[in-house]
């Protein structure tokens, strides 16, 4: 039993009795308290312990909580009706609090965030309760807004983060003031809209040019005598060379030449035998690729026309995982429309292609090709419709090579009978061309025309009688009314307009 529920069991029990009545009147009176007493103590302990508890909890001054915004490194000071006698400051981290007076104290902002602070007066009663939000100074920041970004971005204060909210005309201008914000604070609450959103199509064209020549000539002796054997010459096998039977000077590539030559100068039992042979390729490459890409302003867009090559992975206790790298031709661009249609591109360009010359070796035999990546990174600003041109992209590899006779091959015009040289040369030229265009959905009602409509499915007549696999709608008009198509195409083609190949609308 707690100490209220005894207090209440006593003073019941202590009431003073009725000194006019009788002993039998108090011995009945007694009886009677002593009963209601015991209901009483009986309720009390058969009462729920929550409502017993919520009975004993009260809050003081639940409301009257005043909201104080302090910026960081100030103060602020706050006037109170009552006498204060006491003040409790939930996180003194955040907040410094000291009296002034009676009946003013002083507030200091030392950190970024949240607290309460409760003033007591006289006998411990709550004079007033503050929660202090210490944050940024916004004033500074909504000024410097306004300065670079105009009038329509409001800057305010939640909970100790920056918020930006109002609207703005393009996507370069809310750029420019969450970037200003950022230097106040590195958390921002970005809830500003754009009237004027844009949409930008890309098309972006990569041409690339890739030349390569080679020239090679190679010289050999040889003399097969009785005793003597001599060689000068790489010595490619026979089966190389259009002469079988033969072991002849090669080329240093080691493929077989384009010309070849063989003269026996002395026959007999020493013969000696000179060959000559000659190889010049030359060789031109032409890729095009052409994305079309569509970004929301101020988003990035990403393209790639490739693929993934795997890549092992050692793992641990010899385990050996695949992981994949991406190769092609790839583009990221970032437009942003300003105003009068200007857009700003950000455009990030990337060709890769696999080098097997340039291997490495991994365990068990695994051999991982390397890359050959050329890539760029611009920004530029056009109008609708204009197109800008990267180039310059160029690579150029050019190798010699000569094998000779020591000495002899170094002799000035006879020397060239006694060397073999090549050279070879590979230049690779890659230019981007970009045209941005503005572009709107369409709506519901436009047609949507696609590269197929301008041919269309023959029927059994078409392809097995005419021998037509399509035929242009026009042709398809101009048959409707000579010969009823109950269907498009061939029997698992769905039938269309009714049955019948085209319609007259269309």
């Amino acid at each position: 039993m707690t100490s209220q529920y005894k207090d209440a069991f006593y003073s019941t029990v202590q009431c003073n009795p009725d000194r006019s009545t009788g002993s039998g009147s108090r011995a009945k009176r007694g009886r009677t308290t002593l009963a209601l007493a015991a209901a009483v103590v009986a309720a009390l302990a058969g009462a729920p312990a929550t409502s017993r508890a919520q009975e004993k909890i009260t809050y003081v001054n639940p409301a009257h909580i005043t909201t104080i915004t302090v910026t960081v490194g100030k103060s602020e000071d706050v006037r109170t009706d009552d006498s204060l006698v006491d003040i409790m400051v939930g996180n003194p981290d955040v907040a410094d609090v000291n009296p002034l007076t009676d009946h003013a104290l002083s507030i200091l902002g030392k950190k970024i965030g949240t607290t309460r602070v409760t003033v007591y007066g006289e006998g411990k009663k709550v004079v007033g309760i503050f929660d202090v939000e210490v944050s940024y100074d916004v004033s500074r920041l909504g000024a410097e807004i306004v300065r670079f970004a105009g009038t329509g971005i409001k800057v305010s204060s939640i909970d100790g983060r920056i918020m930006l909210s109002g609207t703005v005309d393009d996507a370069v201008t809310l750029d420019k003031a969450v970037s200003i914000a950022r230097q106040f604070a590195p958390d921002i609450v970005n809830t500003v809209q754009v009237l004027q959103p844009q949409q930008v199509a890309l098309e972006v064209r990569f041409i690339e040019a890739s030349r390569d020549a080679s020239r090679e000539l190679g010289v050999q002796w040889n003399m097969f005598g009785a005793r003597t054997i001599a060689n000068i010459g790489d010595q490619t096998p026979s089966s190389q060379l259009p002469v079988t039977g033969t072991v002849a000077a090669g080329v240093l590539s080691g493929a077989a030449p384009y010309g070849f030559l063989i003269s026996r100068l002395i026959g007999g039992s020493n013969a000696l035998d000179v060959e000559l042979n000659a190889l010049e390729q030359r060789g031109l490459i032409r890729n095009l690729a052409q994305p079309n890409l569509v970004a929301l302003s101020g988003d990035t867009a990403s393209f790639l026309a490739g693929g993934e090559f795997p890549i092992p992975v050692p793992g641990a206790l010899g385990a050996v995982t695949v992981d994949y790298k991406k190769y092609g031709v790839g583009l990221a661009f970032t437009p942003s429309v300003l105003r009068g249609g200007q857009i700003n591109l950000v455009i990030k360009p990337n060709v890769s292609q696999l080098d097997p010359t340039h291997s490495v070796s991994v365990a068990n035999g695994i051999s991982v090709p390397a890359l050959t990546v050329r890539e760029a990174s611009t920004t530029v600003e056009l109008r609708d419709g204009q197109s800008f041109m990267l180039g310059g992209l160029l690579q150029n590899y050019s190798q010699t090579q000569q094998d000779q006779l020591p000495w002899v091959g170094d002799v000035p015009v006879l020397g060239t009978l006694f060397r073999s040289a090549q050279y070879q040369k590979n230049e690779t030229d890659l230019v981007i061309v970009v045209t941005p265009h503005l572009v709107k959905p369409l709506r519901p009602s436009d047609p949507v025309h696609t590269p197929f409509d301008s041919m269309l499915p023959g029927n059994d007549i078409d392809f097995f009688l005419n021998g037509q696999a399509e035929v242009s709608p026009a042709l398809a008009r101009l048959a409707i009314n000579a010969l009823n198509r109950p269907y498009v195409g061939h029997i698992l083609d769905l039938p269309k307009n009714g049955g019948v190949y085209v319609s007259a609308k269309d």
